[in-house]
């Protein structure tokens, strides 16, 4: 089985990979873009798509991945994210000018690199920054990423630990061609437009509070070529397969002008 994520060997997203489906041969792709288009190709089986982080907040392109492409989400899963500060071997930390990394990877250090005046520097890949600075054998920069990608490069950890809320965790999203029906408790996802009139987002969120629906995640995006025009994207807490959950998206429908189902899936537990 392939599965693909975003990112170089050693990635959060890799780590996520074989924490959720084992040992499996993970595909890299360098974009989320690639990524979708690796699973929608054939080229994998299912890929693991970061969706949100509880400090950083929502990654948008991948919504927007979401809908682009003919894909169902078939399951989540929580990665507790913990930041090394990464050296070449025999560097002290007082030699240490720069930091590079992810760009949500540094911000979610950043109170730690002013504390040592570390001056921040985004790069592409939390594992790519491992494997440039082992690239440019650079003594006075470091590297934020995980404890994974230190070993895959054989580079030196100075600290473990650095993001500054230990509360930090990124939902990742399995994503696969075919559609599942979840045995156990249930998530699902879905996209929606409205008409732009007084009360109509009021009416829609209703269907799921007459119900006594939990809605677990709600989020608006721009609807392309239409501006100040949203698409909605909701998370509740049942599957499309229950009469409940049936019964509330047929009410929706009512009032939505496009509804598509991203998928019911399995709701992760630790």
């Amino acid at each position: 089985m392939k599965v693909s994520f975003q990112g170089e060997p050693g990635a959060y997203s890799e780590q996520a990979v074989f924490t959720y489906y084992g040992e499996v041969e993970t595909v890299p792709c360098e974009s989320f873009d690639a990524m979708f288009d690796s699973v929608a190709s054939g080229k994998s089986d299912f890929a693991l798509a970061p969706i949100e982080n509880s400090l950083a907040g929502s990654i948008h392109q991948n919504y927007d991945l979401l809908l682009q492409h003919d894909l169902h989400i078939i399951g989540e899963y929580l990665l507790r994210v913990q930041h090394c500060l990464i050296t070449m071997p025999g560097v002290n930390k007082s030699e240490i000018k720069k930091a590079i990394s992810h760009p949500q990877a540094l911000g979610q250090c950043a109170a730690y690199l002013r504390n040592l005046e570390i001056k921040p520097e985004p790069v592409y890949d939390t594992a790519g920054s491992v494997k440039m600075l082992k690239e440019s054998g650079a003594r006075d920069t470091a590297a934020i990423a995980s404890r994974r990608a230190a070993e895959i490069y054989e580079m030196q950890i100075i600290e473990e630990g650095i993001e500054d809320n230990a509360e930090n965790y990124t939902r990742f999203l399995a994503i696969g061609r075919e559609s599942v029906i979840p045995t156990n408790e249930a998530k699902t996802s879905i996209v929606f437009t409205l008409k732009n009139q007084p009360g109509s987002l009021f009416k829609a969120i209703s269907v799921f509070a007459l119900r006594d629906i939990d809605l677990t995640k709600i989020e608006s995006r721009p609807l392309q070529g239409k501006p100040w025009e949203y698409l909605f994207y909701i998370d509740f807490i049942g599957s499309m397969h229950d009469d409940v959950s049936i019964h509330a998206l047929e009410h929706l429908g009512e009032y939505a002008l496009t509804l598509r189902v991203l998928g019911s899936y399995p709701r992760f537990s630790k």
